[in-house]
């Protein structure tokens, strides 16, 4: 356990922490699931901007890397694309 009130404090601060990143990264895992799944390309056109978005926010905030941001991006760009 830590000795140190500074060491409790980020032990409880990265507790906090820990749980609202799970909850960004779940949230943008269902996203990228509900938009893979879609077969229509109108539906799939309005939901690319908002999972971009948030995905650009979540790079940010370094929930996930940058690389792993464009790489998210790049995919589902191009699974956009290819639906008719």
């Amino acid at each position: 356990m830590a000795n140190h009130k500074s060491a409790e404090k980020r032990i409880r601060q990265t507790a906090v922490r820990k749980v609202t990143n799970k909850y960004y990264a779940r949230t943008m895992r269902n996203a990228l699931k509900k938009i893979r799944s879609t077969t229509k390309k109108e539906e799939a056109a309005e939901m690319l901007p908002k999972l971009t978005g948030m995905i650009d926010r979540l790079a940010k905030k370094n929930i996930i890397h940058k690389n792993k941001a464009a790489n998210l991006k790049s995919s589902i760009t191009k699974h956009v694309n290819s639906l008719s």
